[in-house]
């Protein structure tokens, strides 16, 4: 009942303390979800907290969920993780570039969803029509399809099932803010108990979701303002300049490389390095430079 005081540390010892205390207490909290999803009878209560909830047949134990990221409409993508007893199966994970839903600096999250959904059902229903002695990995299709929102994107993942005529998958919706399971055609969500291995299982899926959504993204976006930047490199090419995003993965590790490090690349010669720099507004190197004015380090050069 008393007042409280706050302080922020902006910058010095305390805020190096401040950030250290922070990456601890991320580290253990991912390390205890890894010790708790690892745990099989949390694992077998929490598939059978989620088939009690939403009414289903049999325990869900291959569970999909689909998650949309962007950036004021830009660099839309979305991403699928798949679930298979309780755990993550990585190998089955897929991300979308998201085509007709948006584009032109704007993006429809609901019609993203629809859009996912239906490129990832649609092959299934190819999957399944391949070569029995060919299984596919999409083949056959999740026993609960969760998707990152409330009920209009429920009910627009839904839509599309019922278009390709899917029959035999769940949905259900996670809203963030209310932590409510969302069913097709319901007026009111499903509210399982806070304590409930069931939406901490739900909670950590659509979370996974959200983390790949976003990485993709961020290498999406990352790749575009590299290529956007390296455009402009008088006599780069689209080869070296894929070259150059393969060999340093980011535009800010490219940034921050040295001219000597970025002629490591095959086929890029000390001229280029400093241009792709000053295209990039990072600072060339003194002696990097005084290397692209010398006669061997020209030949190299016009030699491309």
């Amino acid at each position: 009942g008393s007042r409280v005081a706050l302080r922020i540390p902006q910058r010095g010892d305390k805020r190096a303390l401040a950030e250290t205390v922070h990456r601890n207490a991320v580290d253990a909290l991912q390390q205890h979800k890894l010790r708790r999803a690892g745990d099989f009878t949390a694992r077998s209560a929490a598939l059978q907290n989620i088939q009690e909830a939403l009414g289903l047949a049999d325990a869900p134990l291959r569970i999909e969920c689909v998650d949309i990221s962007h950036v004021q409409g830009t660099d839309v993508v979305g991403s699928l993780v798949v679930f298979e007893d309780g755990l993550p199966r990585k190998s089955d994970y897929r991300h979308f570039a998201i085509r007709e839903a948006a584009g032109g600096g704007h993006s429809d999250d609901v019609a993203s969803i629809a859009e996912v959904t239906r490129r990832r059902f649609i092959r299934h229903l190819h999957d399944g029509e391949a070569d029995i002695d060919k299984p596919r990995r999409f083949a056959y299709p999740p026993n609960l399809f969760v998707v990152d929102g409330g009920a209009p994107q429920v009910n627009a993942a839904q839509q599309v099932l019922d278009d390709l005529g899917v029959t035999d998958v769940a949905v259900i919706g996670l809203a963030q803010r209310l932590e409510a399971g969302w069913v097709p055609a319901e007026p009111d969500p499903v509210i399982l108990p806070r304590n409930s291995e069931g939406l901490y299982l739900l909670q950590r899926i659509r979370d996974e979701a959200h983390r790949v959504a976003i990485a993709y993204h961020r290498s999406k976006r990352s790749k575009r303002m590299t290529a956007s930047a390296l455009d402009t490199v008088r006599g780069l090419g689209e080869t070296r300049r894929k070259a150059l995003v393969t060999h340093f993965g980011s535009v800010a590790r490219l940034t921050q490389a040295s001219i000597e490090e970025i002629t490591a690349v095959p086929g890029i010669g000390v001229a280029t390095a400093a241009a792709v720099l000053e295209a990039l507004g990072a600072p060339t190197d003194p002696a990097g430079s005084d290397a692209a004015t010398d006669g061997v380090g020209d030949d190299a050069e016009q030699a491309l």
